[in-house]
Protein backbone atom coordinates (compact mmCIF):
# COMPACT_ATOMS: atom_id res chain seq x y z
CA UNK A 1 0.00 0.00 0.00
CA UNK A 2 1.50 3.57 -0.94
CA UNK A 3 2.09 6.18 1.87
CA UNK A 4 -0.75 8.67 0.23
CA UNK A 5 -3.22 5.64 0.11
CA UNK A 6 -2.16 4.70 3.71
CA UNK A 7 -1.87 8.51 5.15
CA UNK A 8 -5.81 9.04 3.29
CA UNK A 9 -7.02 6.13 5.23
CA UNK A 10 -6.00 7.36 8.38
CA UNK A 11 -7.40 10.78 7.57
CA UNK A 12 -10.45 9.44 6.86
CA UNK A 13 -10.46 7.36 10.44
CA UNK A 14 -9.56 10.31 12.45
CA UNK A 15 -12.12 12.39 10.44
CA UNK A 16 -14.66 10.30 11.81
CA UNK A 17 -13.23 10.22 15.21
CA UNK A 18 -13.25 14.05 15.56
CA UNK A 19 -16.83 14.08 14.04
CA UNK A 20 -17.88 11.77 16.71
CA UNK A 21 -16.12 13.31 19.55
CA UNK A 22 -17.66 16.87 18.65
CA UNK A 23 -21.42 15.38 18.22
CA UNK A 24 -20.96 13.72 21.51
CA UNK A 25 -19.84 16.67 23.24
CA UNK A 26 -22.01 19.12 21.48
CA UNK A 27 -24.71 17.02 22.82
CA UNK A 28 -23.63 16.33 26.34
CA UNK A 29 -23.44 19.43 26.97
CA UNK A 30 -26.96 20.59 25.22
CA UNK A 31 -28.49 17.67 27.48
CA UNK A 32 -26.64 19.24 30.45
CA UNK A 33 -27.97 22.64 30.38
CA UNK A 34 -31.30 21.19 29.13
CA UNK A 35 -31.73 19.03 32.57
CA UNK A 36 -31.01 22.43 34.24
CA UNK A 37 -34.50 23.70 33.38
CA UNK A 38 -33.06 27.30 32.43
CA UNK A 39 -35.98 29.69 30.51
CA UNK A 40 -34.42 32.16 28.86
CA UNK A 41 -36.57 35.60 31.15
CA UNK A 42 -38.87 37.36 28.63
CA UNK A 43 -37.04 40.79 29.51
CA UNK A 44 -34.34 39.20 27.21
CA UNK A 45 -32.88 41.80 25.06
CA UNK A 46 -29.86 39.62 22.90
CA UNK A 47 -30.40 39.78 18.83
CA UNK A 48 -34.63 41.81 20.24
CA UNK A 49 -35.83 39.09 22.31
CA UNK A 50 -35.17 36.50 20.21
CA UNK A 51 -34.78 33.92 22.59
CA UNK A 52 -36.80 35.34 25.32
CA UNK A 53 -39.14 32.90 26.83
CA UNK A 54 -37.33 29.98 25.29
CA UNK A 55 -35.31 26.48 26.63
CA UNK A 56 -31.27 26.95 26.97
CA UNK A 57 -30.67 23.86 25.05
CA UNK A 58 -27.87 25.76 22.86
CA UNK A 59 -24.94 28.16 22.16
CA UNK A 60 -27.51 31.21 21.71
CA UNK A 61 -30.15 31.05 23.82
CA UNK A 62 -26.74 30.17 26.52
CA UNK A 63 -25.47 33.64 25.67
CA UNK A 64 -28.84 35.23 25.75
CA UNK A 65 -29.10 33.79 28.91
CA UNK A 66 -25.79 34.96 30.30
CA UNK A 67 -26.27 38.29 28.86
CA UNK A 68 -29.95 38.92 30.69
CA UNK A 69 -28.12 37.92 34.03
CA UNK A 70 -25.56 40.40 33.22
CA UNK A 71 -28.47 42.97 32.73
CA UNK A 72 -30.77 41.58 35.48
CA UNK A 73 -27.11 42.16 38.03
CA UNK A 74 -26.45 45.43 37.45
CA UNK A 75 -30.18 46.94 37.87
CA UNK A 76 -30.07 45.11 40.89
CA UNK A 77 -26.96 47.23 41.62
CA UNK A 78 -28.03 50.17 40.17
CA UNK A 79 -25.10 49.87 37.35
CA UNK A 80 -22.05 49.04 39.90
CA UNK A 81 -19.61 46.82 39.47
CA UNK A 82 -18.63 44.23 42.04
CA UNK A 83 -15.18 45.95 42.75
CA UNK A 84 -17.27 48.94 42.84
CA UNK A 85 -19.38 48.09 45.30
CA UNK A 86 -16.55 46.67 47.40
CA UNK A 87 -14.90 50.02 47.39
CA UNK A 88 -18.27 51.35 48.70
CA UNK A 89 -18.82 49.11 51.61
CA UNK A 90 -15.39 49.65 52.43
CA UNK A 91 -16.07 53.83 52.59
CA UNK A 92 -19.16 52.90 54.35
CA UNK A 93 -18.16 51.18 57.10
CA UNK A 94 -14.91 53.42 57.44
CA UNK A 95 -17.99 56.00 57.89
CA UNK A 96 -19.67 54.09 60.10
CA UNK A 97 -22.79 53.98 58.20
CA UNK A 98 -22.88 49.91 58.95
CA UNK A 99 -26.62 49.84 57.12
CA UNK A 100 -25.12 51.38 53.94
CA UNK A 101 -22.10 49.36 53.95
CA UNK A 102 -24.71 45.94 54.71
CA UNK A 103 -26.97 47.17 51.47
CA UNK A 104 -23.43 47.71 49.42
CA UNK A 105 -22.37 44.25 50.33
CA UNK A 106 -25.95 42.52 49.76
CA UNK A 107 -25.51 44.05 45.92
CA UNK A 108 -22.24 42.92 45.89
CA UNK A 109 -23.12 39.32 46.40
CA UNK A 110 -26.06 39.74 44.13
CA UNK A 111 -23.29 41.21 41.65
CA UNK A 112 -21.26 37.95 42.46
CA UNK A 113 -23.58 35.41 41.84
CA UNK A 114 -24.40 36.40 39.12
CA UNK A 115 -20.84 36.71 37.77
CA UNK A 116 -20.58 33.40 38.68
CA UNK A 117 -23.59 32.05 36.45
CA UNK A 118 -22.60 34.46 33.40
CA UNK A 119 -19.17 32.37 33.56
CA UNK A 120 -20.90 28.96 33.55
CA UNK A 121 -22.86 30.01 30.83
CA UNK A 122 -19.70 31.20 28.71
CA UNK A 123 -18.26 28.07 29.25
CA UNK A 124 -20.93 26.34 27.85
CA UNK A 125 -20.84 28.81 25.01
CA UNK A 126 -16.92 27.66 23.95
CA UNK A 127 -17.95 24.42 24.50
CA UNK A 128 -20.57 24.86 21.87
CA UNK A 129 -17.65 26.13 19.66
CA UNK A 130 -15.11 23.71 20.40
CA UNK A 131 -17.23 21.11 19.26
CA UNK A 132 -18.25 22.86 16.33
CA UNK A 133 -14.54 23.23 15.86
CA UNK A 134 -13.95 19.65 15.70
CA UNK A 135 -16.55 18.60 13.45
CA UNK A 136 -15.73 21.07 11.36
CA UNK A 137 -11.84 19.83 11.33
CA UNK A 138 -13.33 16.40 11.29
CA UNK A 139 -15.12 16.93 8.32
CA UNK A 140 -12.25 18.69 6.78
CA UNK A 141 -9.54 15.44 7.27
CA UNK A 142 -12.32 13.27 5.86
CA UNK A 143 -12.47 15.21 2.62
CA UNK A 144 -8.34 15.55 2.58
CA UNK A 145 -8.50 11.56 3.52
CA UNK A 146 -10.89 10.74 0.55
CA UNK A 147 -9.27 12.71 -1.93
CA UNK A 148 -5.84 11.02 -0.90
CA UNK A 149 -7.41 7.37 -1.42
CA UNK A 150 -8.84 8.70 -4.80
CA UNK A 151 -5.16 9.74 -6.65
CA UNK A 152 -3.97 7.42 -9.18
CA UNK A 153 -0.54 6.70 -10.41
CA UNK A 154 0.13 8.85 -13.78
CA UNK A 155 -0.01 5.50 -16.39
CA UNK A 156 2.63 6.08 -19.74
CA UNK A 157 4.05 9.25 -18.22
CA UNK A 158 6.96 10.12 -19.83
CA UNK A 159 9.89 12.05 -17.64
CA UNK A 160 12.31 14.63 -19.03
Amino acid sequence: MKATKLVGILSIIAGIVLIVAGAVTWGTVASQLKAEAITVPGDSTFMNGAYAGKEVSGPLSAFAQADTINMHALKASEGKTYAELGTMAREAEAAGDTAAAEEFNKQRTTVMNGSFLRASLFTSVVAFGVAALVMGLGVLFGLIGWALTTIRPAVGRVEA
